[in-house]
């Protein structure tokens, strides 16, 4: 009777071991453990004052465009310096009255899901995990003005669209003339309707909270109330600061008190200049008169966006080359060095010599040259010399003379012991002129030492420049 009872015993142990190793999940079976994301440094004055931003089109960027595509990519684009990446709305978009096979970014039809041809929801958080673990923070492209014709307030929240006499909701029209803009894949949104204020603003929340976003960077910020802003941003920076930039500038409604809440707006006049400078419309006295303007309208707490291109300039006005021919670097080393936050484009580092589809699928060779290994010397520049700080506690601004002012522009900023100039031909003419400065210099990028001296004459080539630091 032992025996067998032993033997039962045995037999019943060994049955439960089987039953407990057919139940076992298999290691390669089991989901993929997603490691605690990481938490980046609250974005303060100091975070923004060294701010490189990076726009990415996720359409565009890759063959898949997709966001697992795309995150492939985010050491390359770490790699330039970016501590700030700007993706444009990922939202999913409306079909109804859209354009081109694929439509508009800017037609949303659901402000809490993501676009499925990018990916999933969570595909989407993996990609903002990836750019924190590279010291990334990520800014969400938003369009607070209007919604794609499918989104579901049109059918559930009709009052929460402006309407035209016959009580239809209408694409937005120009209160200039009462008459469309042609953004006719889009509804207007009514900001008198206190609800739809609030859904809205429980939507942007959400992407904090849920998805972990960094701030925002909002469409047509001017075609808001400032008082949207005023009660939404205070509930965001109650979750954690955010970087907020806004499509507008001081020449847009709301002017001066709309851009001061937010972290950044657009120079768009400076770009435009840069343009007209960069096909000899214009000169270095025409950017002075700019530059002082700014100084003035802005102040040091409101700085500017700076970029040679994004989305709509290369879509429909031209390519960086096509806008500034033989001065793109140039034009590239001043948003550097200049007060301000500079931005690149997706596929600029790459020479993106093409103007990227709207409406439908593109994409683009990346080869990296030497206008890669440019943008990561610049990138490191600005985010390692103090000179170039920017904002309230940032470098200062010295306009320095030179004997042809009108062509050559010339200027020392410095800050905690870190010193920098910058000296260049404005224009497509070589230039020889002189410049009361005593000093020696080591130059960006090479190294080799430069000295000045008031009883030098110079010689530049056109849009030659030199980039000068104090640092050994």
């Amino acid at each position: 009777m032992k025996k067998i009872h032993l033997f039962t015993v045995a037999l019943s142990s060994c049955l439960l071991l089987q039953t407990a190793c057919q139940n076992e999940v298999k290691p390669e079976a089991q989901a993929p453990v997603r490691k605690i994301p990481v938490e980046l440094s609250p974005i303060t004055e100091d975070v923004v004052s060294s701010a490189l931003l990076y726009q990415a089109n996720i359409r565009q960027y890759t063959n898949e465009g997709t966001f697992n595509a795309f995150a492939k990519y985010l050491p390359e684009i770490k790699a330039l310096g970016v501590n700030f990446l700007w993706l444009m709305p990922v939202n999913p978009i409306s079909t109804t009255k859209s354009k081109g096979p694929l439509g508009s970014y800017f037609a949303i039809s659901d402000y809490t899901q993501v676009n499925p041809e990018f990916g999933s929801l969570e595909d989407f958080k993996a990609l903002v995990d990836q750019a924190h673990d590279l010291g990334m923070y990520v800014l969400l492209g938003w369009v607070p003005g209007h919604t794609g014709w499918d989104h579901v307030w049109i059918k559930d929240h009709p009052e929460y669209y402006l309407k035209n006499r016959q009580g239809e909701i209408t694409d937005p029209l120009d209160p200039r003339t009462g008459k469309s803009f042609g953004w006719t894949d889009v509804a207007d949104l009514d900001y008198d309707n206190t609800d739809m204020r609030e859904a809205m603003r429980q939507a942007m929340l959400y992407w904090v909270k849920e998805c972990r976003v960094d701030g925002f960077r909002i469409d047509q910020a001017y075609a808001v109330p400032q008082e949207f802003y005023e009660n939404t941003f205070a509930a965001l920076n109650a979750v954690k600061p955010v970087f907020l930039l806004a499509e507008t500038d001081i020449n847009h409604p709301g002017g001066i008190d709309l851009i001061s809440q937010f972290t950044s707006t657009y120079d768009w006049p400076g770009h435009h200049l840069a343009k007209d400078i960069a096909q000899g419309k214009k000169n270095a006295s025409d950017w002075d008169r700019h530059y002082n303007w700014v100084q003035r309208m802005y102040g040091a707490d409101n700085p500017v966006l700076q970029f040679t291109s994004n989305h709509d300039e290369n879509s429909w006005n031209g390519t960086v080359a096509e806008s500034f021919g033989p001065a793109a670097n140039f034009f590239s080393a001043l948003q550097y060095t200049s007060p301000g936050i500079p931005m690149l484009y997706t596929g600029q580092e790459y020479d993106l010599n093409k103007r990227l589809l709207f409406f439908e699928k593109d994409s683009f060779p990346k080869v990296k040259g030497e206008t890669f290994r440019f943008l990561k010397q610049l990138g490191a520049l600005k985010r390692s010399n103090k000179a170039l700080k920017s904002g309230v506690n940032g470098a200062n601004y010295l306009r320095l003379n030179t004997s042809r002012d009108d062509q050559v522009l010339a200027f020392e900023r410095g800050h905690q012991g870190d010193t920098l100039l910058f000296i260049g031909n404005m224009s497509s003419n070589y230039a020889q002129f002189t410049l009361p400065y005593e000093g020696q210099f080591k130059r960006f990028p090479d190294g080799k030492t430069k000295k000045l001296s008031s009883s030098y004459q110079y010689d530049m080539k056109p849009w030659e420049f030199w980039i000068l630091t104090d640092k050994q």
